[in-house]
């Protein structure tokens, strides 16, 4: 059955492996996520769950009283964080059930969700990876992206033209991590190699789509 879980990015270790490898690890809070609302073919046209998270730091009554009157109609405490994903027809998953790690016990590869970091308003050296021009004083082109006009005709400039805009702050999915280790006393689950965004991002935890390895 697909399962994901909403998770906090809590930073980057080391561990050792089985072999006495030494292991980069992502460290990743996930869950508990209670189920806030199932979705139905019949009722709302399509197969989906709705789950909620509450990371550590942020307090489960600073929310509004839509999401109150949601999380008291699931029975569970009010959730700062919901998000949705899509099921088969066929899924065992209630109003009120709460999913943990232990739902990911057995799991080897996992797919991460998350947003990049954001970099602002950036330049094309910055953002495209331009060489630039020639740094000598006087050549009045250092870090400009050149020539964008087309003359007469066209008469405007290209979509997807390389130019100057907003950087970072995009989804991005990190497809076939392994996983390390998985507390889910603690609510702590370790990934190999790293995901994108800071510490304190939030991500999504899901089972790999495309892995090789049987999970």
């Amino acid at each position: 059955m697909k399962i994901e879980l909403l998770g906090k990015k809590l930073g980057m270790s080391q561990v050792y492996d089985d072999d006495n490898n030494l292991v980069p690890v992502t460290i990743v809070e996930a869950g508990p996520c209670p189920v806030l609302q199932v979705k139905t073919d019949e009722k709302d046209g399509y197969s989906a769950v709705q789950i909620g998270f509450n990371p550590k730091g942020r307090s489960p009554n600073k929310v509004n009283s839509c999401k109150k009157g949601q999380a008291a109609k699931a029975g569970v405490d009010p959730q700062q964080l919901s998000q949705e994903f899509r099921t088969s027809p066929e899924h065992d998953l209630q109003q009120g059930t709460i999913i943990t790690l232990e739902n990911f016990k057995d799991i080897k590869v996992v797919d991460v969700v998350s947003k990049t970091k954001g970099k602002g308003f950036q330049g094309v050296v910055k953002r495209w990876n331009f060489s630039g021009g020639p740094a000598s004083h006087g050549s009045m082109f250092h870090r400009r992206g050149g020539s964008y006009g087309l003359c007469q005709w066209p008469g405007r400039i290209f979509k997807n033209k390389k130019m100057p805009g907003h950087m970072g702050n995009v989804s991005r999915t990190t497809q076939n991590l392994k996983v390390v280790k998985v507390l889910p006393q603690k609510n702590i689950i370790m990934i190999k190699g790293s995901v994108p965004g800071h510490k304190g991002s939030i991500l999504t935890l899901r089972v790999a789509k495309k892995s090789k390895i049987e999970n």
